[in-house]
């Protein structure tokens, strides 16, 4: 079976961490598949080595300085429809808005949904869920979601979770040692967050959080990683920082981690908080879990559905201050120990196999 699946970036963020272990998983079982994508910032490769079974394509996307967030979503499209031949592909599978807009007849995985204002992002957003022929939802919420918004029945595929590299991370190994006491030398004790500084993320919650915590703990740090993104977040990164100075605490923002050393960044935090607004399974999280890292997350259906009893739960900065305090005084074994089980339950071979159930009946 020929495949192709078509993203947005070649940059981490969950989307594209996505496409890269499906496609890989896919490429495994001896279909053919090549991953398309735009080289977005002079990028000629995605961010980590990929199997060399799956082929790549990588069309360049140029910067262009001062171009807005709407301009740059209507090139994206076009420049990704121009590059894009459908013709060889038995499947063509969009995973996300851009990618979806640009290739035409597809299946579509809705990550999350969005409201958007911007109104390129509002018809982009609109014309990836109602264009598609076949959708997958990486949980039972999204696709609940999809269904009652836009009357749209979706395939639930929940994500894999590369487990066992996030376990080793955690091991008593001399190597894993080592790597771990890099980040505990730099940082001392830290909660850890993945995805950057932005309102999908509830970066300022988890601020708040922060500093009330640190009025009882202060020497834990709060750690932010990642970042990427298409979207201009300047503006609230902005409100983030005069925040910060007003409430006098000082994250530290380490911006994009290289995939090697990501693992050990995780499990070596003594909480991994994710307060997010908007998810549709919580990949990041799940690496946590992987890493035997105590979880805090956001009240959300979709986090209650796929991270059940594993994680501890609250919403808004007081509940979380006083969820990621106990989770400093109690690392509670036994969750940890549950989430151990389901992270390890969610692989990409089962996916994969999935994703090819799918195909098969569509085609």
């Amino acid at each position: 079976m020929r495949i192709a699946l078509l993203s947005y970036s070649t940059k981490p963020r969950g989307g594209v961490v996505h496409t890269l272990a499906l496609a890989e998983a896919l490429a495994a079982t001896g279909a053919d598949v090549t991953v398309w994508s735009l080289g977005r910032g002079g990028d000629t490769a995605f961010y980590r080595p990929v199997d060399p079974r799956v082929r790549l394509s990588v069309i360049p996307f140029p910067a262009i300085e001062g171009e807005g967030v709407g301009p740059r979503i209507l090139r994206s499209i076009a420049v990704l429809r121009d590059a894009f031949d459908p013709e060889p592909y038995d499947i063509v599978h969009a995973q996300d808005c851009i990618s979806a807009n640009a290739a035409g007849r597809c299946v579509r995985t809705v990550h999350h949904l969005d409201t958007f204002t911007t109104p390129e992002l509002v018809a982009c957003h609109e014309r990836a869920i109602v264009q598609p022929y076949a959708h997958v939802c990486v949980s039972a919420a999204v696709a609940t979601e999809l269904s009652e918004g836009w009357g749209i029945k979706a395939t639930v595929i929940p994500n894999g979770v590369d487990s066992s590299r996030f376990a080793a991370a955690a091991a008593s190994t001399p190597t894993a040692v080592a790597a771990r006491s890099v980040w505990r030398e730099r940082l001392g004790r830290y909660v850890v967050t993945v995805g950057g500084i932005e309102p999908r993320k509830g970066s300022l919650d988890l601020l708040e959080a922060y500093s009330l915590l640190s009025a009882t703990d202060p020497d834990v740090r709060l750690v932010i990683a990642g970042g990427e993104t298409l979207f201009d977040y300047r503006d609230y990164r902005a409100r983030w920082g005069a925040r910060a100075v007003e409430l006098g605490v000082t994250p530290i923002v380490l911006g994009p981690v290289a995939d090697e050393v990501l693992p050990s960044l995780v499990a070596a935090a003594d909480v991994f908080a994710f307060p997010s607004a908007k998810e549709g399974f919580g990949l990041a999280p799940m690496e946590a879990l992987a890493a035997g890292v105590p979880l805090v997350m956001s009240d959300l259906p979709v986090l209650r559905e796929v991270f059940r009893d594993a994680a501890t739960f609250a919403n808004g900065p007081q509940e979380l201050a006083k969820a990621i305090g106990q989770a400093l005084a109690d690392p509670a074994p036994d969750q940890r120990a549950r989430g151990r089980v389901l992270a390890a339950g969610h692989n990409w071979q089962t996916a994969a196999q999935a994703h090819l159930d799918l195909y098969d009946s569509l085609r």
